[in-house]
């Protein structure tokens, strides 16, 4: 399958190219070549942004990954634009490409995340409920899923609700891992919020399954079935790496260092990812002890 797509240096979408890069041809946005090339190789097209893009009808499938790091940098106004742009720009210029193409590409797999259900208690939430509090990452992900949607017209459409994935050495399990590896692991303010996680390995293998069975679109939740407290989270990760679990971060303390972006860890969602099971789709790391097993 011949597939462009945006965000191809990140976490998610190198590990794609580098699992199934003998199965598919990869043309890549970003915005530079020269570290694009060493981390992807020599067989991936590389090109400055999609405004390079001729013929967008070329593609079988866009794959749009494109966004800056939510948790990279605390929420400041501009760090909110910055978010809203690095998402919400690129994905209107990919519809209206797909729109406007003679031929446009059978499937269009457009990111999003499961921030887009707003703080839940630990009901399951599954892709037909939504938000029942507006917040900023409520309001990113409703705009943002939006957009894409305008392309439905054309091809199909997915929107991928991505939850913490989970990864050896990279992403979010890279930045929790360092207190628990010095005994200091904790769950965060009372932790009982949910999280919904899914291993790097699923997320990948869940984009391929969707780019191979066309009777899936609109939202599906890219999440294992097994969503859990932060408690348990946290006490899991920090018996597979057979150290202590005792020290918490209180709530005011992330508050305070981080602002509002503090929701992020402190408010969750028991997100499941009915859609993907009931078509068939098997996890490898259904549960997060097995998840964190091949992670850490």
């Amino acid at each position: 399958m011949n597939i462009l797509m945006t965000g191809g240096t990140g976490l998610i979408g190198s590990a794609f190219i580098r699992k199934y890069l003998s199965e598919h041809q990869f043309t890549v946005t970003t915005r530079n070549k020269e570290r694009a090339k060493k981390a992807l190789g020599d067989d991936v097209t590389l090109l400055s942004s999609v405004d390079e893009v001729t013929d967008i009808g070329q593609f079988e499938a866009v794959i749009n990954l494109q966004g800056e790091g939510i948790a990279d940098k605390r929420w400041s106004d501009s760090r909110k634009q910055a978010l809203k742009d690095s998402r919400w720009q690129v994905t209107e210029k990919l519809a209206a490409m797909i729109k406007a193409a003679e031929t446009p590409p059978k499937v269009f797999l457009s990111g999003s995340a499961i921030g887009y259900y707003g703080p839940r208690d630990a009901q399951p939430v599954d892709e037909n409920d939504g938000p029942k509090h507006t917040d900023f990452a409520v309001t990113l992900c409703q705009e943002w899923e939006r957009r894409a949607l305008a392309a439905e017209d054309a091809t199909r459409v997915v929107l991928l609700r991505t939850g913490v994935v989970l990864a050896k050495g990279e992403g979010a399990l890279a930045k929790m891992l360092p207190p628990y590896k010095f005994g200091l692991g904790g769950p965060l303010g009372d932790g009982d919020q949910m999280m919904s996680w899914i291993q790097l390995e699923d997320m990948i293998r869940a984009i391929q399954y969707l780019l191979e069975h066309d009777n899936l679109s609109g939202p599906v939740n890219m999440t294992a079935p097994g969503p859990v407290t932060n408690e348990a989270f946290s006490r899991t990760l920090a018996s597979v790496l057979n150290k202590p679990h005792f020290m918490r971060v209180p709530g005011f303390v992330l508050k305070l260092g981080l602002g509002e972006m503090s929701s992020m860890l402190l408010k969750g969602q028991a997100v499941v990812p009915d859609k993907l099971r009931s078509h068939g789709f098997e996890f490898e790391y259904p549960t997060v002890r097995e998840a964190f097993q091949v992670s850490v």
